[in-house]
């Protein structure tokens, strides 16, 4: 017999699966469902879709009973705590569910007292040569060895229902021969009828795991030798590998007093040679990196913390021992300075982990927010009381929480799985509005804020307040690992007394350098409940599409809406990524403020049961789900430090060398921040009213500027333009949008902020 192409067996999955008819209540009657036996435990989903995410209920058939009520009905229950009465489409159908049952219910009682000393009873049936524990092929052996030993038990279970169904058969045929023609001559038939159809079937699993059992013992009769054989080759290697290694142990050890030796000798003697005493270290460093070259992997050496200057061979063979170890030490990463000629490793600032407690200041809020209803909220005057000690331009930084998704998916070879990944970071933005209730400052016309994490993380963002009525910021961030992001945000919303609605306005585009690939996107809408009465809390809701204008590919996500009726989970996010002709190929699941999973399509159908509209749905039929995103824990301490996230925390931490307007100079935040809140409103009240007199003299200057042949109409009222983003028409969406016109950087190398506003 032939040797299968498999390179490893894999253990009997003892599965079954159908469509059963459970009964559900008295206004329903029997509703379809799937039910999958697997290791013992009985499980049933509305359908097959929903393997992968829901499982309605699961019983374990070890302490169950299983019973049979007519020719296709039986009832399974496990002593009154679970009851599933079950009635299958024929009675042949029933007897092969029957049969199933029965025996994962033999093995699931047999396991289960067995499962303590399984580990002790296999270790010591199969011990294992010193060396041979961890190779892939000693694995492969052990997996052989379990799935024999299943098949065998297979054998003996198949083996012990034959006798039982067999002696209730003779039984059945004694008593009818004992009878006469009576009335009961048809019921006892019938009986006889079920035991023989029960008997072949269970005679045929009995043959089936003999095969199974023969055709294991004959395709892996050759593979066990050959494994043994290369447990035997690998052993020599390994000691080979360790005779050589201790070698290369004495001669580094050797090399390293050989130059702490001539570095003490130099030193004594500089005087005389300093000459001498350079080519000496030149050797004794070539020498040093020979030694590490020869086998990196087996060779670890702890960095000299007082060292910083190496030579570029230096940096390159040791950057990662160097910076491990003097993280550990200093507390301080170390990342090269690539403008430095002598490749200087430069510790990376340490960023803050705490900032002042929140201080709690009682406010009558209806006193301040009953005149209010209706309005927008950009134009109600609110104290700093109601407000978290950061802009809206650091807020919308925050987006770049999980910049690792953006990342990832610049490495994607395929652009629907990049899809994946995006969709996975426009669901993440979402994950720090979970605690944070406070409304973030409305930013000055004018007011920027940069991010710059390009040591840490590859990328600069940069954003700017461009418009104040309507309030709008534009967002422009670059990496370097092969992305760029952008996006202008108007900001809509509207009080409506027990609720807040927020409805971002604008369009988010990634574009990703190597494949051209150019998503874009919008927000969904921010709800904020019991306004004035209650616990405040957040939800998001609304629907999401996200389209790739290189290649079509689209993905649909939809944010559910808090439903206290609702029996699925909260949060709840649902997508599917398509191609350009529509074909789904993966599967988005997940929640807004926990985690993201992806699943990839198989196989889609239209059926299933109607939708809330009649609509029919689709069923995807997918592999298993893989997790592509997961929030972040919040730092300890969050709930007194407005339960800002770890980046959070260091927005606002004062950083030399940023523009005059970024929002870290911003006086009435800062005292805020420091607690010192009296103050805060005052510096508030200051700085608004010094933008309202800006707007003015800018009103006056635009006036004076018309000409006679304007129109009233067309004639600009406003002749305000953003610092670092140009107006123009977007080529993708058609819309007027302001889009970075580069310099920001270069400015901050310079120093020069001629021509800042002075806003603060």
């Amino acid at each position: 017999m032939s040797e299968p192409k498999t390179p490893t067996p894999t253990p009997p999955s003892d599965t079954y699966k159908g469509w059963v008819f459970k009964w559900t209540n008295y206004l329903k009657g029997y509703q379809r469902r799937w039910f999958v036996l697997s290791n013992g435990l009985l499980s049933y989903y509305r359908t097959q879709a929903e393997m992968g995410h829901t499982c309605r209920g699961t019983i374990n058939l070890a302490t169950a009973t299983i019973t049979v009520d007519d020719a296709c009905n039986f009832v399974i229950s496990n002593g009154g705590a679970q009851t599933y009465h079950l009635k299958a489409s024929c009675e042949v159908e029933r007897q092969r569910w029957i049969t199933a049952l029965e025996l994962a219910k033999a093995k699931a009682a047999r396991m289960q007292p067995e499962s303590d000393d399984s580990g002790d009873d296999f270790s010591s049936s199969a011990p294992v040569a010193p060396g041979q524990g961890g190779g892939s092929h000693n694995s492969e052996v052990q997996s052989a060895l379990r799935t024999l030993g299943s098949k065998v038990q297979d054998l003996s279970t198949c083996n012990d229902l034959i006798s039982k169904h067999g002696s209730a058969l003779q039984r059945s045929l004694s008593e009818l021969d004992s009878l006469r023609l009576t009335g009961e001559a048809a019921d006892k038939i019938r009986q006889v009828t079920e035991r023989a159809t029960l008997f072949r079937i269970t005679s045929n699993a009995m043959i089936n795991a003999c095969r199974d059992f023969l055709t294991l013992a004959q395709t892996h009769s050759k593979r066990w030798q050959k494994a043994l054989q290369a447990e035997r080759e690998q052993r020599v290697r390994l000691e080979e590998t360790l005779e050589q290694l201790a070698k290369q142990h004495n001669h580094l050890e050797r090399a390293f007093r050989g130059a702490s030796q001539a570095n003490a000798s130099a030193d004594n003697k500089s005087a005389d040679g300093p000459g001498k005493g350079e080519a000496s270290d030149e050797d004794d460093d070539n020498e040093f990196f020979d030694a590490m070259e020869e086998a990196p992997e087996f060779i670890t050496v702890p960095a000299d913390p007082q060292l910083h200057k190496r030579s570029s061979s230096n940096v390159s063979g040791f950057n990662t021992e160097m910076c491990s170890d003097d993280q550990s030490l200093n507390e301080e990463p170390l990342v090269i300075n690539q403008e430095s000629p002598s490749q200087e490793l430069v510790p990376l600032k340490k960023r803050r982990t705490r900032i002042p407690d929140k201080p709690n200041y009682s406010l009558n809020l209806w006193s301040i927010m009953k005149n209010c209803i209706g309005k927008e909220l950009s134009k109600i005057p609110m104290p700093v009381n109601f407000n978290e000690p950061i802009s809206m331009l650091q807020r919308l930084s925050e987006d770049l929480e999980y910049h690792e998704l953006l990342d990832k998916a610049a490495k994607c070879h395929s652009s629907l799985e990049q899809m994946c990944y995006v969709a996975a970071f426009s669901v993440s933005s979402y994950s720090t509005t979970v605690y944070r209730t406070g409304k973030p400052f409305n930013p000055l016309l004018g007011e920027t804020y940069e991010l710059d994490r390009q040591r840490e993380s590859g990328y600069r963002s940069l954003c700017e307040q461009v418009s104040h009525h309507p309030p709008a910021a534009a967002h422009h961030v670059i990496s370097d690992r092969g992305w760029t992001l952008r996006q202008e945000i108007t900001v809509a919303s509207k009080f409506r007394g027990k609720y807040l609605s927020i409805m971002p306005l604008g369009t988010i585009h990634a574009i990703f350098g190597k494949s051209n690939n150019h998503y874009t996107w919008k927000k969904v809408t921010t709800t904020v409940h019991n306004i004035i009465v209650g616990k405040l809390w957040i939800d998001q809701s609304g629907e999401i599409d996200i389209v790739n204008h290189t290649t079509g590919d689209r993905c649909h996500l939809k944010f559910a809406p808090y439903s206290y009726f609702s029996r699925d989970v909260a949060r709840k996010v649902t997508g599917v990524v398509m191609d350009k002709d529509g074909k789904a190929h993966y599967v988005l699941s997940g929640t807004w403020d926990e985690k993201m999973e992806f699943s990839r399509v198989m196989q889609s159908s239209r059926g299933g049961e109607n939708g809330t509209e009649g609509k029919q749905k689709t069923v995807y039929q997918t592999l298993k789900a893989r997790e592509v995103w997961r929030r972040n824990p919040l730092p300890e301490g969050a709930e007194t430090m407005y339960y800002f996230t770890a980046l959070a925390l260091t927005l606002n931490e004062p950083e030399e060398g940023v523009a005059p307007t970024d929002s870290r100079r911003r006086p009435d935040q800062r005292l805020m921040e420091d607690g010192r809140w009296e103050e805060a409103n005052a510096e508030k009240q200051r700085l608004e009213e010094k933008q309202r007199s800006a707007r003015r003299e800018r009103e006056r200057e635009a006036a004076n500027q018309r000409t006679a042949s304007q129109s009233e109409e067309d004639a600009p009222h406003d002749n305000y333009q953003a610092m670092w983003f140009d107006s123009c028409t977007d080529e993708v969406t058609g819309d007027q949008v302001h889009i970075y016109k580069g310099g920001y950087w270069e400015t901050k190398d310079r120093g020069s902020w001629e021509g800042c506003a002075n806003i603060f």
